[in-house]
């Protein structure tokens, strides 16, 4: 009665799709007491059929059959990770080695939820979402292998003699899939459905793919079911597939079904080491191929139970991962023997993404044994896995710019501080030599900014370069050549430890930088002069809105670098990598320092793994009129510290006030000039309820405008003031205005921030006026570097210990020396 009904509303559908849901339905009602599974509500299954020449012949007059040749290709490929985001239908392919447990014996059901949750996901969001899927075998063994026990003789049992081979249960691979295939779909169903998702059952055999008719019913079908929102779960049907030989994975069908005459089956694998005789279902990376192209998929998602291909075995030494392969580079991969897990099938792989790619869909070959949202990240274009593309690698990964920056580091360390010192001076002689030329690469940039728009007032004000900005920097650069002789192997402690054995402690490179910096083309300079001068090797990634002033300056940077060292000491990043896929690099990466705005250094403190990060999230900066304020210096240091460059970070945010000048001519002075200054202002909670008319009150106490805006808020002495800024502020600079000595000495010691002013403009807080040269930025943490970061925070050291064969031994109870741990320095 049930299918009568369904056929009933299905009048109008695709015949081959109704029927998938009535026999989905029917198989529902026959396994709802089953003890594995107790829900089914809307799974469709169909069978496709060969032999089904009536249907097939209709189809061949609705449907035109496409011939695909080696040379097909389709413009929809991605050549970047960043445009899978735009693919629309997505074909997911489950290896039996992510599904399945260790054992092969049942389902990894962690693991499959995970993936379908994904899924539904992207199919809720607009995507259209197709399964390739293995399991059945496992699943069906699973059960059979429960039948098989309880059907035993309690003799046999605790005999252990279960089969003549061996003594354990030897079940045939094709029962289990029999056994398993109906509890397999259910389980698919049942967790599709807690997020709303139908699916369909579709199972195919090697014979689907020879025929054209066969092929357009299996085309057919599944784009009906796509059309009415519902996830194809396409498999193997292995009841009907031939028996494999004892002990082997299954071959045939899944390795290699209908690609052409070219694409031929691995060699038979070796029998498993090990105590347990287990039945392994092959991947079917052609058969997720074969359906990828037939559907016209946008992307193929592989998901095996390695990161990706890689040059040779993972397991073996120098074996590296290939974020990016191009089918050029082939011939360059060495595969391993085939295993069940790792090696298994990767050249299979391999061979079924370059055949996909080849007829139009983009390929993803990822882990997807890790539960870390593989698929969401991979579609969002992050650097998962290994991504298949026809556009040939120009210049150096990622990966290569970061060892060639270490070996230039080693180079710069190894120069005399003379020799640094010449090529920071010559790069700052470039800086005002070229400054039309690079006035003129940034007006490309600006030009570009206003015509896509997006860009703030502030964001604008700090992307433009202008003479004088050039001249300061190129000052700036001349301080820190002439310093240089300060930085590398500057001993800094000294000790004699024993009779002619002496301990000193030593300055040294970090090694590896990555500085991230967003709308400001000067830092560029200025990091890579202080990376030149501590012997850093520096990697920089630049903002898109600057991107023909960076290249600029970095190119002046190189010339500058070819006096004494290799050019590629710094490397400027301009792939389309993400930054939280550089922030991965943890192997090659040493230090980040993130320059921009606080959401770029919120992201890159919370994302990076591995990676100290050096910087600050904010600068919510405070200025306190205390109430000995001199009245003519607090107007001059709160218009300095607002608007002399309200983008930076240094910037005043907030300006606190004592609440004996709340009704003087000393503030009604502050906000006379702040309003001739275009000074938008908000008051405070306190200062609000005193006002009967004024702007809005500030929605925040902790809020950075970076720009002709700031909050203002009444106190009752410094040590409300001292209480506020420890709450609501950044940590970054804060000061106090005022004549008495008392209130001044307990600010500067109390505010716990990394600069604290004594009469002084907030805007002093940076590494050329402090005399550092430039500054890679401004620090708020408490460990290794704080407040404006110059060559010092660039640095750590090393112990060097000179003996005279000198052993631990030698200082045991009643041994020749004994410790004298006198300070040299």
């Amino acid at each position: 009665m049930a299918a009568m009904n369904i056929l009933g509303k299905c009048k109008t559908l695709q015949t081959r799709a109704c029927a998938s849901i009535v026999n989905t339905h029917t198989s529902c009602a026959n396994i709802t007491n089953s003890v594995y599974f107790r829900r089914c509500l809307g799974s469709s299954s169909v069978i496709l059929n060969h032999k089904s020449h009536e249907l097939g012949q209709r189809n061949n007059r609705l449907l035109s059959h496409r011939h695909f040749s080696k040379t097909h290709v389709n413009n929809k490929v991605a050549s970047y990770r960043s445009e899978l985001s735009n693919a629309k239908r997505i074909v997911v392919k489950l290896g039996s080695a992510v599904i399945t447990r260790g054992d092969e014996c049942g389902l990894a059901l962690g693991r499959l939820a995970a993936i379908i949750e994904q899924v539904s996901e992207l199919q809720t969001a607009g995507r259209e979402m197709l399964v390739v899927t293995s399991g059945a075998v496992a699943f069906g063994k699973q059960r059979l292998r429960h039948e098989v026990m309880m059907s035993q003789s309690m003799r046999q049992t605790l005999s252990g003699s279960r089969d003549v081979n061996g003594g354990q249960i030897i079940l045939e691979p094709r029962a289990c899939a029999a056994a398993g295939q109906s509890g397999l779909m259910s389980l698919y169903e049942a967790m599709f459905s807690q997020y709303g998702v139908t699916t369909s059952q579709v199972l195919v055999t090697k014979p689907d793919f020879y025929h054209d008719y066969t092929r357009n019913n299996l085309r057919s079908t599944m784009s009906e079911l796509v059309k009415m929102n519902i996830v194809p779960i396409i498999n193997a049907n292995d009841v009907v597939a031939p028996p494999p030989e004892q002990d082997k994975d299954l071959q045939g069908l899944l390795a290699y079904v209908g690609l052409d005459t070219e694409y031929t089956p691995e060699p038979e694998e070796p029998k498993a080491q090990s105590t347990e005789k287990v039945i392994s279902v092959k991947d079917n990376d052609s058969l997720a191929a074969r359906v990828a192209v037939e559907m016209d998929a946008d992307l193929l998602i592989i998901l095996s139970d390695v990161d990706g291909i890689y040059t040779g075995p993972p397991s073996s030494e120098g074996s590296q991962l290939l974020h990016t392969f191009y089918p050029g580079d082939a011939s360059d991969i060495i595969f391993g023997s085939k295993s069940r897990v790792g090696l298994g099938g990767m050249e299979s792989k391999v061979k079924a993404a370059q055949w996909a790619l080849d007829r139009g869909t983009s390929v993803v070959i990822a882990n997807g044994t890790t539960l870390d949202n593989t698929i969401q990240k991979v579609i969002g274009g992050r650097k998962i896995g290994t991504f298949f593309t026809e556009a040939k690698p120009s210049g150096l990964s990622t990966e290569q710019q970061a060892e060639k920056a270490r070996d230039g580091g080693r180079v710069l360390q190894s120069l005399t501080a003379d020799q640094r010192a010449d090529i920071i001076n010559r790069l700052a002689d470039l800086l005002v030599e070229r400054q039309d030329r690079i006035i003129q690469a940034n007006r490309k940039d600006i030009d570009v900014a206003r015509r896509r728009g997006g860009l703030s007032g502030p964001m604008l004000a700090r992307l433009a370069l202008s003479p004088g900005k050039l001249k300061n920097l190129s000052d700036g650069l001349k301080q820190i050549a002439a310093t240089s002789h300060e930085n590398v192997g500057r001993v800094v402690k000294k000790i004699k430890m024993a009779e002619g054995m002496e301990l000193c402690q030593q300055t040294v490179p970090i090694g590896v930088l990555l500085v991230i910096f967003e709308s400001r083309p000067d830092a560029l300079p200025q990091v890579a002069a202080l990376a030149i001068s501590s012997a850093n090797g520096l990697l920089l990634k630049g903002g898109k809105e600057a991107a023909f002033s960076n290249g600029y300056l970095h190119s002046l940077v190189q010339e500058a670098l070819s006096m004494h060292a290799p050019r590629d000491a710094v490397q400027l990043v301009e792939t389309r990598e993400e930054v939280s896929d550089l922030l991965e690099l943890g192997g090659l990466i040493d230090l980040v320092i993130p320059r921009g705005s606080s959401d770029l250094v919120r992201k890159i403190q919370t994302e990076s793994k591995g990676i100290p990060v050096l910087g600050h999230s904010e600068g919510v900066c405070h200025v306190y009129v205390d109430e000995d304020a001199d009245a003519h210096m607090a107007v001059k240091i709160v218009r300095d510290s607002k608007c002399d460059y309200p983008a930076a970070c240094n910037a005043m945010e907030t300006l606190l006030i004592h609440k004996a000048h709340r009704n003087t001519a000393l503030f009604e002075e502050i906000l006379d000039m702040l309003k001739a200054e275009n000074v938008k202002f908000h008051p405070g909670p306190r200062l609000a309820k005193s006002l009967k008319f004024g702007p809005s009150e500030a929605g925040s106490m902790r809020t950075e405008y970076s720009g002709l805006e700031c909050a203002i808020e009444i106190v009752d002495d410094v040590d409300e003031a001292i209480e506020h800024i420890n709450k609501n502020g950044s940590s970054h600079t804060d000061s106090i205005i005022t004549e008495n000595a008392a209130a001044a000495g307990q600010f500067l010691q109390e505010v716990d921030s990394a600069c604290v002013f004594h009469n002084a403009s907030t805007r002093f807080a940076d590494g050329y006026r402090f005399g550092l040269g430039a500054e890679v930025g401004i620090s708020t943490s408490r460990i290794h570097a704080r407040g404006p970061v110059g060559v010092e925070g660039l640095l750590t050291t090393k112990w060097i210990l000179k003996g005279e064969g000198d052993c631990v031994q030698d200082f045991a109870d009643g041994g020749e020396k004994t410790y004298v741990h006198e300070r040299l320095l």
